[in-house]
């Protein structure tokens, strides 16, 4: 069989530490919006530890507010930039703070982030450029979640770099419909941006 011929390998078998994923993020090249600093700004924290089946990211589920678009849905901590966050980690650390009450920096440490992802703001027509950090999570303190977060949850990445567990939606709007990827852990369905920084990530990681 050649290469080109041989199954990708899961999460699981190619980076089965911490470390192994950090090396990675380390030689890896994110694609950055050269324009990002004249349009609005957004920044998420992955937190990622070794668990009991490898490695695993943080995801939080927001909590049900009326005209929020991302009401409900499947995430990571972030949110919008602010005058005062020196650059964009900055923000992603503060709004996890805010969020969930544990600062990636004292949890542990950035090992990398990844590509810029364009997004419809909430209000207006600018896009707005959304950019992920990774963090290496060495001890985790229970997450005490604000009025935002409706529940904290640990997804492990050798689920997700298993294709046999992803399905398809119906996404609507209006008129449109449109078919998406997506997983369902626990009856907690992922997809979205979400999962474009998730496919990302994993992707990193099949040989």
């Amino acid at each position: 069989m050649s290469s080109t011929d041989r199954e990708p390998r899961t999460v699981r078998e190619a980076a089965l530490t911490l470390a192994e994923i950090q090396q990675t993020l380390g030689r890896f090249r994110p694609r950055k919006r050269w324009w990002r600093r004249w349009v609005k700004r957004s920044a998420v924290a992955m937190l990622v530890r070794d668990g009991s089946v490898g490695p695993e990211v943080l995801m939080i589920k927001r909590a049900d507010r009326e005209g929020d678009p991302w009401s409900g849905h499947m995430a990571f901590p972030g949110g919008r930039m602010e005058t005062d966050d020196r650059h964009s980690r900055a923000t992603a650390e503060r709004e996890t703070r805010e969020e969930i009450g544990v600062d990636p920096e004292l949890v542990g440490h950035c090992i990398g982030r990844l590509s810029d992802i364009l997004s419809r703001p909430h209000s207006g027509r600018r896009p707005m450029v959304i950019t992920p950090y990774v963090y290496s999570v060495q001890v985790m303190p229970e997450p005490k979640p604000n009025h935002e977060v409706a529940e904290v949850i640990w997804v492990p990445l050798a689920y997700l770099g298993n294709r046999m567990n992803r399905e398809q939606m119906v996404w609507e709007r209006g008129r449109l419909k449109l078919n998406l990827p997506c997983y369902l852990y626990k009856g907690r369905r992922i997809w979205g941006l979400s999962l474009v920084m998730l496919d990302e990530l994993i992707g990193l990681f099949r040989l």
